[in-house]
């Protein structure tokens, strides 16, 4: 699917739903797997999540020998799956996922959780997917991990930490990358009773033993990434457009949520309401001409931040991207073609963007997706500076389905060709 975004103006004082995280939603699914009394509210309808889930129920459902799962493009099903299917006893799983997922290490989890004494071996490609996993009882509790790789390969073994006769102890050596996904899993086993310490370089999770199978619910706060979208929106649009979000708090569990500060450097003010709703305002043109952020605890803003301030027409320098690399596509790669297609100056390195302040943009570019749905959402809000068109536009479903219809509903004027 192609959508042509027609140039458009933000229509004033809209109100949006946003569904909720997917990286609170995929955390407490595993949960869920684990203590089933758990229930879970405003779960993510994102493609990741249902991946995750239908992928869980399979487990419980499928009565063969060896069972075949393929999560697609779902990063973060394949690894908390991985880590999940290692401790089912008797079980004998084969996942596989995209064959961009398939260039995704993954040999540092797979690493960690044999040292635990899993059972898991590569199919094909050493260090990558797909995985044989054969479930098993896992005996040892100290593993240590480079601290600089992704917080998913760190929360994984956090979420069946409480699940294992002795609990874990975690030690990672060097800097610690993307802390605040790691407080989230850590928050999340908090609510459900789990006894945990994370100081310095060390996480200790207790083992969590349920005596009654009383309901717990727990509701999932909304997608900061996925307002993250609307925060550009509103920079690129006129002083005095607002919107409102829900459902969100001011202390979440999100590291993403750090956007409204550093929108606020845009002039985006951020007002939470008490009904927990959000809402956005373009308070004044912004002050900087040049950007500057560390996003080591907020990767997933990048591209948003870096196609805001080209509309703009200010620079940005933005740091902590190493982990960029291995997403979906080489995000810092793919922001370079894409922005100078649109006729920005753009210099990248393993962690960091430069962009240079512009003053003109090319109208009706056709932006290359590359199978990840934060290139398609980052540039959208181009279209309120010039038309825009959007190559493979279905790929918003991996984490926001609704957002094209969510963008026609605030005036975003386009014309869509299938395939």
């Amino acid at each position: 699917m192609t959508n042509h975004l027609l140039h458009s103006t933000l229509l004033n004082g809209k109100q949006i739903t946003i569904t909720g995280s997917k990286s609170e939603t995929n955390r407490l699914r595993l949960l869920q797997a684990l203590y089933p009394h758990l229930q879970v509210e405003n779960a993510s309808n994102s493609d990741d999540s249902e991946v995750m889930l239908n992928a869980l129920e399979q487990l419980k459902t499928d009565n063969q020998d060896v069972l075949h799962i393929d999560v697609h493009h779902a990063g973060t099903a394949m690894r908390f799956l991985t880590a999940y299917f290692a401790i089912q006893e008797g079980k004998e799983v084969v996942i596989t996922g995209s064959s961009r997922m398939q260039e995704r290490p993954i040999h540092i989890l797979v690493e960690a959780l044999n040292q635990l004494g899993a059972n898991i071996s590569f199919e094909k490609n050493q260090g990558f997917p797909p995985l044989r996993i054969h479930g098993k009882k896992l005996t040892q509790h100290k593993v240590t991990l480079p601290a600089n790789v992704s917080s998913q390969y760190i929360s994984a073994l956090l979420l069946i930490a409480p699940s294992l006769e002795n609990g874990l102890e975690l030690t990672l050596e060097g800097e610690i990358t993307s802390v605040p996904y790691i407080q989230m899993t850590l928050a999340l086993l908090h609510q459900i009773g789990v006894t945990t310490t994370f100081e310095g370089n060390y996480i200790h999770v207790a083992p969590l033993k349920i005596s009654n199978s009383d309901t717990q619910t727990l509701t999932v706060e909304s997608d900061w990434s996925s307002a993250s979208y609307w925060y550009s929106l509103i920079a690129l649009s006129k002083v005095g457009t607002q919107i409102t979000l829900s459902s969100y708090h001011p202390k979440s569990l999100q590291g993403d949520h750090v956007l409204a500060t550093f929108f606020a450097q845009l002039s985006v003010e951020t007002e939470f309401l008490a009904d927990h709703q959000i809402r956005l305002t373009k308070v004044a043109m912004p002050p900087v001409r040049h950007f500057e952020a560390n996003l080591i605890g907020a990767p997933d803003i990048a591209q948003t931040i870096a196609v805001t301030c080209f509309g703009l027409g200010i620079s940005c320098a933005l740091t902590g991207l190493h982990t960029l690399k291995i997403k979906e596509t080489d995000r810092l790669e793919a922001l370079k073609v894409e922005l100078s297609k649109l006729g920005a100056t753009v210099k990248v390195t393993h962690e960091q963007l430069q962009l240079e302040a512009a003053t003109t943009m090319n109208e009706g570019i056709g932006i290359a997706t590359y199978q990840d749905h934060r290139m398609a959402m980052a540039f959208a809000p181009l279209a309120l500076k010039v038309s825009i068109i959007i190559h493979d536009a279905e790929v918003v479903s991996k984490s926001y389905p609704s957002f094209w219809e969510d963008l026609e509903h605030v005036g975003i004027q386009m014309q869509i060709a299938e395939k």
